[in-house]
């Protein structure tokens, strides 16, 4: 299966979303679609055995739409911007006419509207050929879109809000445009002639201003990508040949060395190879403090170099950057659904249907029990005008589209709109205890041989064993092992070459330096192993007490000696536990360390319940066991062997310092690698489920209370009758609402002490 995003254009309501997901779901080869109205982009999975992106653009373009390929770069972007400034122009001058027109057609119509005699009021102002003169331009010009799309939607079949709006002011516009041509007909039925000119004028330029602040609304919900990327420069200055040039950053190559000078951005990823200077990496991680950077550092392009200069040696460039990935990630949550959506969606297929049913019933109830085909006419407007599944299908997107622009300005990147909502319900949360808990970064803080005395049959001196047990850690990518290779390098000691290197997942590592066998791992291992250690556990139960993670050494399948490695806490740690313990949220400690060490990490950080000497093929046997307990569970790691852990959680949440295996299996990552933005992710899921179930209700209750309303529900016991111009008025600023309640979101800040 392949996927591809496209971007849409010529929508323009919730329904004509789901007529195209209807559509391109249909299609040969295509496994999933999903159309998000709100950024007006469709995601779909496909088989490219069986269809091609080139073949869905065609059918969509039959539908009356046109899809493409974006253009993520900042050309893109541009293009896009430019695109948009085109349309809101467009918009704004037929809101203009409309206005104009507007205002004359309603004051030469207020006699008629109040039935009282305005002095101030010339009667020509309401001559009919005059008003159809006026209304022309507004409805060929200003209203065509709304035509063509009901045309589009009438020759596939289906109905869109453009049906409604075409119905209802076509309704109003023909109804007048018989009575100036034949006036009489009506005198002879008892009716006095009247039109109703301003009503199709006004709700098209009512519909047209709610569309203008929609827009600039709905471009507002995109500002985080934009910010993106307005962070990446448009230039580089590179080393080549001993010579300084400036390019354009599409132009730098892997390999290139990049200059940058203090209050320069980092054009590129890369390492440094020269100089040393401090760089906030704020933009991209959420820290705020500058972390020092020397040769041999990772530099992440797009961040701030502040008080040195730097040479850095290009390794990722153009889409492969930290900054574009971040970029694509964020466009492809926001472009996602949330299951809370699902409801939306599927009143929206029927909605349109049967609002065009309701008005047909409003019309014949009104024409048989009134027998005033003025009456009925005007209430059926009044429903067709009045409906709109446009902020229903806006409901959800724009929170999601805000929420995770959100999560990315702190750090936080959000894979789908469903694990967003699914993070509100978290129940428990496991950790990872080293580089999740801790740093991940040990070191090795006592080292211990048995003297002569304690192994009669081979004497070793500390630094002989300490070689050996190195030589062997050298071959493993434990981040213990790195800690042991890099305590004997400290010491001078040269390692020797391994033979018949084997590591033993969860237990431990073993080789041979010559002819000599050494084994170096857990005491579970070593029990398994027949080895007796029994000399050399008291040193090892104090050594757990205090918190280190104890390896233990056997030569020739004798016990020699033992090494302790502490793993110092994460500042975060302790603060962000008791953050989730004080949202009712239960923090476990998932580790493959010793009990009595993890005990004691534990303790220093608060958390209560833990798991130790869990090897990493038994992790996610581990979340299962706490999902058995009816518990929504989210996984934090950082490791390859935490990846099976985080699939399986129900929310996975990977360190971004961590590995990509790691990154790839989880739902939310964190950049930093700061546990806090577990808490901030948690509480942006909140807010914005909040908002969504706000913005649910808003759209619901609208439709429910308004389009009986507008049908004359109320006029038999009050004898009011809703105006199609306040209809108008309602449906253009029901969507706004929606779209200016999701920008609430923007004012997000997380509160690590709630």
């Amino acid at each position: 299966m392949a996927k591809i995003t496209m971007k849409l254009r010529g929508m323009h309501c919730a329904s004509c979303a789901s007529s195209i997901e209807s559509m391109t779901r249909s299609l040969a080869g295509v496994a999933s679609s999903n159309v998000n109205f709100a950024i007006e982009q469709i995601a779909i999975d496909y088989n490219p055995q069986k269809t091609s992106p080139d073949a869905i653009q065609k059918a969509i373009a039959n539908l009356g739409y046109e899809a493409f390929v974006p253009d993520l770069s900042t050309n893109g972007e541009d293009a896009d911007k430019e695109a948009r400034l085109t349309e809101l122009q467009d918009l704004t001058r037929k809101v203009g006419l409309g206005g104009v027109i507007s205002t004359i057609l309603v004051i030469g119509s207020l006699p008629m509207m109040t039935g009282l005699n305005i002095p101030f009021i010339p009667a020509w102002l309401h001559n009919f050929w005059l008003q159809l003169v006026l209304a022309l331009p507004v409805q060929i010009w200003c209203g065509n879109s709304f035509y063509i799309g009901a045309w589009k939607a009438f020759k596939n079949h289906t109905a869109t809000m453009d049906t409604l709006i075409a119905l209802g002011t076509m309704a109003a516009f023909c109804y007048s445009l018989t009575v100036t041509l034949n006036p009489s007909f009506f005198i002879a039925q008892g009716l006095q002639p009247e039109v109703y000119y301003e009503v199709s004028v006004v709700v098209i330029t009512l519909i047209l201003l709610g569309k203008l602040f929609e827009n600039r609304a709905k471009g507002e919900t995109s500002d985080a990508i934009r910010k993106l990327m307005g962070l990446q420069p448009k230039t580089a200055r590179i080393l080549r040949d001993g010579q300084e040039f400036d390019i354009p950053i599409a132009d730098v190559l892997i390999g290139d060395v990049v200059l940058v000078r203090p209050g320069e951005k980092i054009p590129v990823d890369g390492e440094a190879i020269a100089g040393n200077s401090t760089v906030d990496e704020s933009m991209i991680t959420g820290e705020s403090i500058p972390v020092e950077k020397k040769s041999g550092d990772r530099v992440i392009g797009a961040t701030m170099n502040r008080t040195g200069s730097l040479q850095i040696r290009a390794s990722h460039v153009g889409k492969d950057t930290v900054l574009a990935q971040i970029v694509q990630l964020v466009q492809q949550a926001q472009g996602s659904k949330a299951p809370i959506q699902r409801l939306a969606d599927q009143v929206t297929g029927w909605f349109v249907p049967v609002v065009i049913s309701i008005a047909i019933a409003t019309f014949l109830i009104w024409f048989n029990v009134m027998g005033n085909l003025t009456l009925a006419t005007i209430s059926a407007v009044g429903v067709l005008i009045i409906a709109c599944p446009c902020a229903l299908g806006l409901a959800a997107p724009t929170s999601i589209m805000v929420g995770t622009g959100k999560g990315a300005e702190n750090g936080i990147l959000i894979k789908d709109a469903g694990s967003l909502e699914l993070a509100h319900k978290i129940q428990t949360i496991v950790l990872d205890k080293t580089g999740t808990v801790t740093e991940g970064k040990p070191t090795v803080t006592d080292f211990f041989a048995l003297t002569p005395s304690h192994s009669p049959t081979e004497e070793r001196g500390e630094r002989e064993l300490l070689q050996l047990v190195a030589a062997i850690e050298r071959n493993s990518e434990h981040p213990l092992a790195e800690a042991v290779v890099e305590y004997a390098k400290q010491q001078g000691l040269d390692l020797p070459n391994v033979i018949e290197f084997e590591a033993i997942s969860g237990s431990g590592v073993q080789g041979k330096v010559g002819n000599t066998l050494v084994q170096v791992g857990t005491r579970r291992w070593m029990d398994e192993l027949k080895i007796d250690t029994s000399a050399l556990h008291q040193y090892q139960d104090a050594w757990e007490v205090g918190g280190k993670t104890v390896v233990l050494i056997a030569v020739d399948s004798v016990a020699r000696g033992l090494i302790g490695i502490a793993d110092q806490v994460k500042a975060s740690s302790h603060a962000a536990v008791d953050a989730l313990q004080r949202m009712k949220i239960e923090v476990v400690m998932l580790t493959g360390d010793n009990l009595p060490t993890a005990e004691a990490i534990a303790r220093e950080v608060g958390i209560k319940r833990v798991f130790a000497q869990v090897r990493p093929d038994q992790k996610s046997a581990k979340i299962k066991e706490l999902q058995s307990e009816g518990k929504i569970v989210a996984m934090v790691g950082d490791g390859i062997n935490d990846a099976p852990a985080l699939a399986q959680a129900n929310v996975g949440i990977a360190i971004g310092t961590g590995t990509d295996v790691a990154i790839a299996a989880s739902d939310i990552t964190l950049i930093s690698g700061d546990l806090q933005g577990i808490v901030t992710a948690i509480q942006l899921s909140r807010a914005t489920i909040r908002n969504i179930q706000q913005n649910l209700f808003f759209a619901f209750i609208y439709n429910v209370a308004g389009i009986p309303i507008a049908a004359g529900i109320l006029f038999p016991f009050f004898g009011w009758l809703l105006n199609p111009i306040i209809a108008g008025g309602a449906m253009a600023f029901s969507s706004v609402s929606v779209v200016t309640n999701a920008l609430r979101l923007r004012g997000f800040r997380p509160n690590v002490t709630n």
